[in-house]
């Protein structure tokens, strides 16, 4: 009967996985008013907003690996998600606030209530977040 258990387990016997532990922890930015917040964080730490559009292919595979990019090390930092679909204007603004042309997939880090850094499509998954903590 081994076997055969080893075949047809159900899917709650066979196939459970370990859940993979994430650090990072979405803020989501649905307020204009939030961008004086962000700007008031970042005179201590750094502040990262991601910009992503739900109907984009990229952006959807960008927004896993830079979630994959997330340790332990990492659980800290302050990250703002920007769905550019529902909150256009909300983008337009962060476009203005923080001097960065619109992209999407998109991530710009701030600190001192300035850009320090934006990277766009799949250069985000290549962001070393280390040098932002």
């Amino acid at each position: 009967m081994g076997i055969f258990n080893n075949m047809f387990k159900g899917k709650d016997e066979g196939s459970k996985k370990e859940e993979k532990k994430t650090f990072l922890k979405w803020i989501p930015l649905t307020s204009l008013e939030q961008l004086e917040e962000i700007k008031e964080i970042s005179k201590t730490e750094s502040v990262l907003i991601f910009k992503h559009s739900t109907r984009c292919g990229i952006s959807s595979m960008v927004i896993k690996r830079f979630e994959a990019l997330f340790t332990e090390e990492h659980q800290d930092l302050k990250v703002y998600y920007l769905d550019l679909l529902n909150y256009r204007d909300i983008s337009d603004e962060v476009g203005y606030t923080f001097q960065v042309m619109h992209q999407s997939p998109q991530l710009i880090v701030v600190q001192n209530g300035v850009s320090v850094h934006d990277v766009s499509h799949y250069d985000i998954t290549i962001t070393n977040l280390s040098r932002f903590i």
